[in-house]
């Protein structure tokens, strides 16, 4: 009897739901932490002068590299996933993620020696990430049986942890950035990081280990699912390649643009993806429906990749935006510009359960919207999100006196520029949109992904993120105060790009449905 409630107690401990929820969701905190804090820093520090302890690049290059950046860390999801699967397991792959993450943040805290280790921590922190992001995840479906109720309630709060992270970071990193300097932003990362590391080892882990061995659980979680004996040979080709490039790069032997890598890069995947495609729909022996649906994937696969491709503009072009053209002095105290980073975390945590509460009661009435409805407004709102900076661009002109009066104003440092309230409203129009697409996507995908490629279709949703942020980094270089005549063009051509996608979805819906 005593076992018995021991048993129930440990698969409670947690708001009801099991033990080790509360550390592998601090893990997560902590991990997210360190991400959202250094990232928004990013285009700041390449774009800050020699004389102030930037890097000094355009603002294009700067974007460019951003958007491979992130491109990047959303691509790395699928080796990570692999070698977890293959060779290391989940346990061993979010350990060896943090410490690999943790070494990437002290090589850029420590850039201050050397540009070249800038450039390396960003590669660590990629490769890191792709081992974390999918385990961690992961690991937290293993506590549940398949139709544990709690399991949709379990993901809620794990990803609250990653907004409250998401929140938290660029208050403290921009804080510091701005009183004491960018290395010390960058460390505050690198802390938030080691924090993470220390949760995991030595409270989710043995966490983990007392639940396997009183209520039992997927052994994956501490073993490969399987062991492929070619996975070290596949790991070790991988990093000779990318340690050669590197060495290729920093020695000069090969010129690194970063606008023509991000180019090539989106041309590259989409490439890929669409040869993808058409082997899963021709050689994949799947059933006449599920081609069918293999369609379906690939029209929302583009949708996703314009929604996402604004949406990622958050560390760019609101970045720029937020350090040159708007007011940030609030009673006299001038808001560090990594704050604004921070408003989508917040949104989102307010917004998230209010949002869903509507679902509900819109199901209850029989008015449910579909999940293609719910993902139109998904791109609407971004779409009215990007119509606000329009407005806000265009208000600066007026202003200042027409395109020329603003301009010499700007470079004069007397112009009057955009109140703050542009940003805080048109990020709450993208948080709304995000809110719609993204966890709806994730829902459809899991409804009309073939069962022989479910693991491989939702892989490639992940691919869509990765263009996105690509192509966020392309945009996001033209959009600063040298660009201010076009600035309010660029904006409406985004807003058009993505009422005209939902447009094609509603168009499409009927046909899609079937």
């Amino acid at each position: 009897m005593k076992q018995e409630q021991d048993i129930q107690k440990l698969d409670k401990a947690f708001l009801g739901h099991p033990k080790p929820l509360f550390a592998l969701s601090a893990t997560e905190l902590w991990e997210r932490f360190s991400f959202y804090g250094i990232r928004p820093l990013l285009v700041l520090f390449m774009t800050a002068t020699l004389l102030s302890g930037g890097l000094g690049m355009s603002k294009e290059e700067a974007s460019a590299i951003a958007g491979i950046f992130g491109g990047c860390i959303y691509l790395a999801a699928l080796p990570g996933g692999w070698i977890a699967d293959n060779y290391l397991g989940q346990k061993k792959a979010v350990f060896i993620g943090c410490i690999i993450i943790a070494l990437g943040h002290l090589s850029i805290g420590l850039s201050y020696f050397s540009t070249s280790l800038f450039f390396i921590g960003l590669a660590l922190i990629v490769i890191g990430t792709g081992l974390f992001k999918t385990c961690s995840s992961v690991m937290v479906g293993m506590m549940y049986d398949k139709n544990d109720p709690r399991r949709d309630s379990g993901f809620t709060i794990f990803y609250m942890g990653i907004n409250i992270g998401g929140f938290i970071a660029p208050l403290i990193t921009g804080f510091l950035q701005t009183e004491y300097g960018w290395h010390l932003g960058f460390g505050a990362g690198g802390i938030g990081m080691l924090i993470a590391l220390l949760i995991f080892a030595f409270k989710a882990v043995p966490d983990f280990k007392e639940f396997d061995t009183k209520i039992g659980m997927d052994e994956a979680w501490d073993k490969p699912a399987r062991h492929n004996k070619n996975a070290p040979y596949a790991i070790a080709i991988f990093l000779i390649i990318l340690i050669g490039i590197c060495f290729l790069g920093i020695s000069g032997f090969i010129n690194l643009n970063p606008v023509a890598i991000a180019k090539s890069m989106t041309m590259v995947i989409l490439w890929c993806a669409g040869l993808y495609f058409l082997y899963l729909f021709f050689l994949a022996q799947l059933q006449s429906d599920e081609k069918k649906n293999l369609v379906v994937f690939v029209v929302l696969f583009f949708a996703a990749a314009v929604f996402w491709s604004v949406f990622e503009q958050q560390y760019t072009t609101y970045n720029f935006f937020a350090d040159n053209l708007t007011d940030k002095v609030v009673f006299g105290y001038e808001i560090p510009t990594v704050w604004f980073q921070s408003i989508n975390a917040l949104f989102i945590i307010l917004l998230a359960p209010v949002v869903g509460a509507i679902w509900v009661f819109l199901a209850k009435k029989n008015l449910e919207l579909s999940s293609l409805t719910k993902f139109s407004l998904g791109l609407i709102g971004a779409g009215i999100g990007f119509l606000i900076m329009a407005f806000a661009a265009t208000s600066i002109l007026t202003n200042n006196g027409g395109i020329e009066n603003a301009t010499n104003a700007i470079g004069a440092g007397n112009a009057i520029l955009a109140s703050p309230w542009w940003l805080v409203g048109s990020l709450l129009f993208l948080t709304l949109g995000e809110l719609c697409l993204s966890p709806v996507g994730l829902s459809i995908m899991t409804k009309i992904a073939p069962k022989l490629i479910k693991s491989q279709v939702m892989g490639l949703w992940f691919v869509s993120i990765s263009v996105g942020n690509v192509l966020a980094g392309l945009i996001g270089g033209h959009a600063n105060e040298e660009n201010l005549a076009t600035l309010p063009d660029l904006f409406y051509q985004c807003v058009w790009i993505l009422l005209g996608a939902a447009i094609i979805l509603l168009v499409l819906k009927n046909f899609i449905k079937k």
